[in-house]
């Protein structure tokens, strides 16, 4: 049964707590656990990830080559840190510049994307293999022993779903890697509405550490590390340097620290999580 981003009740928690507005009534928020979602009649979700998804929400330099391959690069030290993939698969992979970078890392990678114009770009441009269509469907046909979820999880349907479906693709002791936007961050809390990691618009669905841990948990995966980053984390360092009067100082005074990573309180939240050596019997 899919559940309705319009839902009434916590996902994490379901109907036993309270929830609350947030933001004005932007979003709902569970008093449980700090779970929040995108309030049905303050905006509709935009569920067309065509080529105007890419150009007028935000993500236009989704096929820009350098700040992509950037950005992958950092997304695979952090995974390689932890994790030795041999097989991995993408879910929302985009443009596939991830995809690039781990099979320049000696990774049989492929990937999984909604949109034609995205999953073209992958297969034309950088000669991924990425099939079309919804990750909930394809990949419990495939096996991996890791699965990346970048800025996906907040857009999708049903996050249980997802998850279930990435369980179900994951050989026994495989590896979950997420990254989504933390509403709990302290760049969240300061600026409200006018934090860029909010995008009603787009995201059904806002996590905090907390939440984000608890749904991966319930969906039967361990979660083996967990922390945030600024969005600094992900600019190229002469960039950082040419705009740090403007970025540092924020950063300094929420996080307390010149660091690009918090345990808690970074714009972006990421996990690492792992399932079961053994499948348990149904």
């Amino acid at each position: 049964m899919s559940v309705d981003h319009r839902t009434t009740r916590c996902l994490v928690c379901g109907p036993t707590r309270a929830h609350r507005p947030l933001l004005g009534g932007l979003l709902r928020r569970c008093e449980g656990c700090g779970f929040s979602w995108t309030a049905p009649d303050q905006t509709a979700v935009d569920d067309s990830y065509d080529e105007d998804y890419f150009a007028s929400g935000g993500y236009d330099d989704y096929f820009r080559a350098e700040p992509r391959r950037f950005e992958a690069s950092r997304r695979l030290r952090w995974l390689l840190s932890t994790v030795r993939p041999t097989v991995l698969l993408e879910a929302g992979c985009a443009g596939g510049y991830f995809l690039e970078a781990a099979h320049h890392a000696g990774i049989t990678a492929s990937g999984i994307e909604v949109s034609h114009a995205a999953a073209q770009f992958a297969r034309d441009h950088l000669h991924m293999p990425v099939r079309q269509g919804h990750f909930e469907t394809i990949a419990p046909t495939l096996t991996a022993d890791v699965v990346c979820a970048f800025h996906v999880l907040e857009h999708v349907e049903d996050p249980r779903a997802f998850l279930h479906a990435a369980h179900t693709t994951l050989t026994p002791g495989g590896w979950l890697a997420l990254e989504v936007p933390n509403i709990a961050s302290a760049a969240a809390r300061r600026l409200g509405t006018a934090w860029p990691g909010l995008q009603p618009r787009y995201h059904r669905w806002h996590f905090t550490p907390d939440s984000l841990v608890r749904l991966v948990t319930d969906a039967g995966f361990e979660v083996v590390r967990q922390d945030t980053t600024v969005f600094r984390y992900y600019m190229p360092r002469r960039y950082r340097l040419r705009h740090a009067r403007h970025l540092l100082p924020a950063d300094l005074i929420g996080l307390r620290s010149p660091r690009l990573t918090h345990p808690r309180l970074g714009d972006l939240l990421r996990v690492l999580a792992r399932t079961p050596h053994t499948r348990r019997s149904t």
